[in-house]
């Protein structure tokens, strides 16, 4: 029964951890309502789009006497702003943010008009990122490895608090997180960004990085375990050390193109 009561737990927590992850994050589009002519506009604004086509932004905007207007630019970059005007289809404007290579980020802000009335929808301008096409054999079994390693290092983590075997849900738990963060993980980021790995010593990749560390604790726990099956110390760090690493929004400090360093002929 304890143990049953356990998996629960450790289910529940992972999907509030999958929750959390899907709400975080500098890729999440960014939302809200702005009040323009005594209308109520509602907007979802894009932070993240695939190659390789223009990224379209759109907002529902109705009433057709409202126009709009949009500045972009590269960044970082030492680019000028670009101001164009959005295209009216239908019942939605729509900005076209000029694509990037994979990794390339741009800078906008959109503004909507209604005679001599202005309202930006937000306040400072949004940065979208642009990104090679993930194909779903590698996408989908990435995103499931690796929140099948939270849930056994969860598991892990409460075996270890209540004096449990650890062995096999290490084992599980190293296996799932290799699998998912250190296989999967970088045929991801070969897709989207056009490298295999951004983190040290290649680079400052958090993602890259985080996962990183969790191996190393999770890999050390398992040198425990193989000597114990009921080592408790190190399971239950290193279980706390990938939920903190779950805890940092995802893509956060993740790839970008640095348009600064462009030769200019």
């Amino acid at each position: 029964m304890k143990k049953t009561l356990l998996w629960i737990f450790a289910i529940v927590f992972t999907l509030s951890t999958a929750i959390y992850q899907r709400m975080t994050g500098p890729t999440k589009p960014a939302r809200g309502n702005v009040e323009l002519a005594e209308e109520n506009i509602s907007y979802r604004l894009i932070r993240s789009y695939p190659r390789p086509t223009d990224a379209p932004v759109r907002v529902k905007v109705e009433n057709d006497q409202i126009t709009g207007t949009f500045i972009y630019k590269r960044t970082p970059s030492f680019d000028d702003w670009t101001r164009d005007e959005m295209v009216r289809e239908g019942e939605y404007l729509i900005a076209y943010i000029p694509q990037q290579p994979p990794a390339g980020k741009v800078m906008y802000q959109i503004s909507l008009h209604k005679a001599d009335e202005q309202v930006k929808l937000t306040e400072s301008p949004l940065v979208i990122r642009f990104r090679g096409d993930v194909p779903a054999w590698a996408m989908i079994p990435h995103i499931l490895f690796m929140f099948l390693a939270m849930l056994l290092s969860t598991r892990a983590g409460l075996a270890a608090i209540f004096a449990e075997k650890t062995f096999r849900l290490t084992l599980f738990t190293l296996v799932t997180l290799v699998l998912g963060g250190l296989v999967l993980g970088p045929i991801v980021q070969k897709f989207a960004f056009g490298d295999w790995w951004t983190g040290w010593p290649m680079g400052t990749d958090l993602t890259d990085n985080k996962t990183a560390l969790a191996f190393l604790f999770w890999a050390y726990a398992m040198v425990k375990v193989y000597k114990n099956n009921y080592h408790r110390g190190w399971v239950l760090a290193a279980s706390i050390i990938l939920l903190l690493v779950y805890m940092i929004p995802h893509s956060l400090m993740g790839s970008e193109i640095d348009f600064t360093q462009e030769v200019i002929p």
